[in-house]
């Protein structure tokens, strides 16, 4: 499932977000690439370890704490701290497919990247090209969001960044560790959520609300990982 998450960041923090990202020291995003990856990656990324990034990543982690959106589609049970990106000049990523495993910093433990999240921090009309593509068995899908908005989609997902070849892309990216792994589970819990959702605005009381709520926890019960 590909979906648009609205508003991650509003216009004042996407401004302290930007003048702080054009002031920073970037290095080859090469660094965190897999074996596959390294080949077909162009672009730049924060250094892991910058203190600018966990600053801005915490910011992120704080407002998808409380938007229910995200949280109902990624039902996370644990998320990678943001990184950061820029791709410019021609800076582009072919298609490839993310590590299952990502180390989560300072503990020794690895991350399961159930969902993949990119977080646009620049306008659309600021740059051409840098479209995410994210292909399926139905074809290809491009995101370009509005600044401020992300999209999610499986981490099991060929990918790729179109080149940018004018002006400069800025994104925030990081994984999702969900507490339902599989992906045809997440997006039925998901699609039952949203109709419940839907029901209640229509016919608010409606008995059919509750019956329908506990099938839900119910299977969240079933198919979940604490």
């Amino acid at each position: 499932m590909m979906l648009q998450i609205p508003a991650v960041l509003d216009a004042h923090e996407l401004a302290r977000f930007r003048n702080a990202l054009e002031a920073a020291e970037w290095e080859d995003g090469r660094a965190t690439a897999g074996h596959q990856a390294v080949t077909v990656k162009s672009n730049r990324q924060l250094p892991l370890g910058s203190a600018l990034a966990r600053q801005l990543g915490e910011a992120i982690l704080q407002r998808l704490g409380t938007h229910p959106l995200f949280i109902a589609a990624t039902l996370p049970r644990r998320i990678l701290p943001p990184r950061f990106n820029r791709y410019e000049g021609g800076g582009t990523y072919g298609t490839h497919v993310d590590n299952a495993l990502v180390a989560l910093p300072g503990t020794g433990e690895y991350l399961r990247t159930d969902i993949s999240c990119t977080l646009f921090l620049s306008a659309p009309e600021d740059y051409d090209g840098g479209e995410l593509v994210v292909q399926d068995s139905y074809g290809d899908h491009a995101a370009k969001l509005p600044a401020g908005d992300m999209v999610v989609y499986p981490g099991t997902s060929h990918h790729r960044v179109n080149p940018v070849t004018r002006g400069a892309r800025l994104a925030s990216f990081f994984w999702v560790e969900s507490l339902v792994g599989p992906e045809a589970q997440r997006r039925t819990l998901f699609e039952l959520d949203s109709a419940i959702q839907q029901l209640t605005a229509d016919h608010p009381g409606h008995a059919s609300v509750a019956q329908l709520t506990g099938l839900y926890h119910n299977l969240l019960r079933q198919w979940s990982t604490p």
